[in-house]
């Protein structure tokens, strides 16, 4: 008897020592925070190089002033700048989606390596914005005239940029503040709302010129910014779906 307890002390001590696995958390992921630390530093040179360039931008949107396209009056410098900030938008839309992600589905990270998935959601967000670019430069080339459709690429542009500041803010209040998934959908949900009014606002400044144009105008938007955002949910889900299933 006395050599079947030492027994069971020995296993009770062992299986102590093994531990309970944590579950998956945001702010424990080393890739999440490489990526969080690198556009941390990107967003501190771009303003410590930029910042006027980005608050003309910002200022010439509200005001809708009409003047040449800042895009033909920049420097290459300013261009690479703005560039960076684009990417730097993508990839943390990306590491957004990933987060809200890992939170509704934590045991994906067991199955498949975080920068793996974080790649994926980047480059679906990547060609999201290609096919966006493409789809306003062609409607553009086929409706309105050169300048103003330069002026709604800048203004599309300009939104993007800060879009990229604010998720920076966020992505860290959500990872680092334990958010739930519920306010972490409610944050980016208000974020994506934000962005369409002022592009809705840009619009009616740009492309509307009676009560009829305006009808019109609000039929276009839904169809090239609301049903857009649609498709992609939409196709977020079945990618989620495969992967859970297949994999």
């Amino acid at each position: 008897m006395m050599m079947l307890g030492a027994w069971l002390q020995t296993l009770v001590a062992g299986a102590a020592d093994v531990g309970i696995p944590l579950p998956y958390s945001p702010e424990r992921d080393d890739c999440v925070a490489l990526v969080l630390l690198c556009c941390f530093f990107l967003s501190s040179y771009v303003l410590s190089h930029s910042h006027k360039f980005l608050l003309q931008l910002g200022h010439d949107f509200i005001m809708h002033r009409e003047r040449a396209s800042i895009f033909a009056t920049s420097t290459g410098t300013d261009m690479r700048y703005l560039l960076l900030l684009l990417l730097q938008m993508c990839v943390l839309s990306g590491l957004f989606l990933f987060v809200c992600s890992g939170s509704l589905m934590p045991e994906w990270i067991e199955r498949f390596p975080s920068f793996w998935l974080l790649g994926a959601y980047v480059g679906i967000c990547v060609v999201y914005l290609f096919v966006k670019w493409l789809l306003y430069s062609f409607l553009g080339w086929i409706f309105f005239n050169k300048n103003t459709v330069s002026f709604w690429m800048e203004s599309y542009s300009t939104l993007l940029y800060y879009l990229g500041f604010g998720l920076f803010l966020s992505i860290l209040v959500i990872v680092y503040l334990h958010l739930s998934l519920q306010i972490s959908v409610i944050i980016g949900l208000v974020l994506l709302g934000l962005v369409k009014i002022l592009m809705l606002y840009k619009w009616i400044k740009l492309f509307c010129y009676n009560l009829f144009g305006g009808l019109l105008l609000i039929l276009y938007f839904c169809a090239l910014e609301i049903m857009p955002c649609m498709m992609l949910y939409s196709g977020l889900v079945q990618l989620n779906d495969y992967l859970t299933i297949n994999f």
